[in-house]
């Protein structure tokens, strides 16, 4: 045997680690956290010649050619010689779909040992170039300037060139299974995050929800992918994709990370990631396991007890205490984005007269004309609490003492004065004292908290704030009062006092 099929069996250590944090959209997968997941599958499917595996989005090739490695050791039973066993394992039970030309050249070099299949020393050697990991050239499906698969702009991506436009085979046919016309019994990857969207401030689309849906099309006992975790509070077109996921009890398990680099060493993914298990034999509740800043906790839990998912294992009591109770949302008092329809750069004069409003933005305090204010008149007359759409420090990253701060800006606009697009109105009133002891409120620890179970990106909605009940404004409330009020315990108190930063 050559040293290139000695390879296969051993592998050394080599580049696959240390590309493992190229970008943010398609993040490589390190072979630990590849290992660690396959490490969750019932590994009687490794010594199995039937089971067969797919890779839907290949990158490296890591996670066939820890299968790969696996099933060599598996099979030795069954197929004791050594070349029959690998020609065996590649040509029958090892599939992948590369996402560029470049990727299906780096996993067939790991998996094959060498970037064309049909190559003198590949392990083994193929008739076609590309072996079982294909790559072909799609092109979006364009209907009404937008690619009816992905959701591609066609001004952005409907240019013939060269460089990646997101076209992957996988979500670009209503029949995955056509692709290699056979099923599989794995189907596991790490797909693709998302795609730019052109424009100033636009924020990236998601795609790899769409991975996941094809996957569950071809219903394989087991499908595994790493995503974002983003989904688990909606929002950028992942609400019904949420609600799927939330609804569906043939997902087993979640190990969720709140920092991407303690999966992804070296990348900073907002929101953090996860991987899922599904399994088309199980239904019941899933196994949760949340790592966050090297502290994991696991539970069993229903997943669509409220309609976003609550990460933090600590904090499902304190939510289910708070909610028990029934009272109203205090999204029931605020308003949307932009509620006086003036933009984020909008900056106003330093002239005042008598037909102009205060104006509060980012830059300060300034005026505007009243007739450019195109929305929210019936708040125009009352103080007003306002809210930075932006959170401190993207909520989800803690500083240095390990506390989260959250709501980045609280101010108490009086009648008479507005704000841009960059402020929503968190509360309204016709007294000032009430708007005082509102934004008293909303700087406890306590509302911080239950805010923070609801965000996933660096912007705030009001639809974040539905676990943070509305209370009597008109006497202050202090952190005291609510842990009195919901009846937490010592335990939980401490869970927030050390999650969340005074906010003076």
């Amino acid at each position: 045997m050559n040293m290139s099929k000695l390879e296969i069996v051993g592998h050394n250590p080599d580049v696959l680690t240390c590309i493992a944090s190229l970008s943010n959209d398609e993040v490589f997968t390190p072979p630990e956290l590849a290992n660690r997941i396959l490490d969750s599958l019932p590994q009687e499917i490794f010594s199995n010649p039937e089971t067969t595996f797919l890779d839907p989005s290949c990158k490296s090739g890591v996670f066939l050619r820890e299968i790969a490695k696996r099933l060599i050791v598996g099979l030795e039973r069954n197929i004791p010689d050594l070349q029959e066993r690998i020609n065996h394992i590649f040509n029958n039970q090892l599939f992948g779909i590369a996402i560029t030309e470049l990727t299906s050249l780096l996993s067939r070099r790991s998996v094959y040992c060498r970037k064309y299949a049909n190559s003198l020393f590949s392990v083994p050697m193929f008739e076609k170039a590309d072996g079982n990991i294909r790559y072909k050239r799609i092109q979006h499906n364009w209907k009404n300037g937008k690619c009816v698969f992905c959701g591609a702009s066609n001004s952005q991506y409907g240019n013939d060139n060269e460089l990646e436009f997101h076209a992957y085979e996988w979500i670009h046919t209503a029949s995955p299974g056509d692709v290699f016309n056979m099923k599989f019994d794995v189907i596991i990857g790490n797909p693709p995050y998302q795609m730019e969207t052109l424009g100033a401030g636009k924020q990236a689309k998601p795609i790899y929800h769409y991975f996941v849906r094809q996957a569950k099309k071809l219903n394989p006992r087991y499908l595994v992918m790493i995503t974002p975790s983003r989904w688990f509070a909606g929002g950028m077109g992942l609400d019904e994709f949420r609600n799927e996921m939330l609804n569906d009890s043939h997902i087993k398990e979640i190990t969720d990370y709140s920092l991407s680099t303690e999966c992804f060493p070296g990348v900073d993914i907002a929101g953090g990631v996860s991987y899922f298990i599904w399994d088309r034999e199980y239904s019941g509740k899933c196994s949760y396991t949340y790592i966050d800043r090297g502290v994991t906790t696991k539970r069993i839990r229903q997943l669509n007890e409220y309609d976003v998912f609550v990460r933090d294992n600590r904090a499902i009591d304190i939510v289910n205490k708070v909610t028990k109770n029934g009272e109203k949302s205090i999204t029931e008092l605020m308003s949307s984005l932009g509620p006086f329809g003036l933009g984020t750069s909008e900056r106003g004069t330093d002239k005042q007269t008598s037909d102009t409003y205060v104006l509060f933005s980012s830059a300060g305090r300034s005026y505007i004309d009243k007739h450019s204010v195109k929305s929210g008149h019936e708040y125009i007359g009352k103080w007003k609490v306002i809210i930075g759409k932006a959170t401190s420090a993207g909520a989800a990253t803690a500083g240095k003492d390990g506390l989260r701060k959250v709501i980045a800006t609280l101010e108490v606009l009086e009648p008479n004065a507005v704000c841009t697009f960059s402020y929503f109105i968190g509360a309204s009133f016709d007294e000032e004292y009430m708007a005082l002891n509102c934004m008293k409120y909303f700087k406890t620890k306590f509302v911080r908290y239950l805010l923070l179970q609801c965000l996933s990106s660096i912007n705030i909605t009001k639809e974040r704030f539905r676990f943070v009940p509305i209370q009597d404004f008109t006497k202050p409330w202090s952190d005291d009062d609510l842990y009195k009020k919901y009846r937490l315990n010592e335990i939980e108190i401490n869970q927030i006092e050390t999650t969340i930063r005074s906010m003076e």
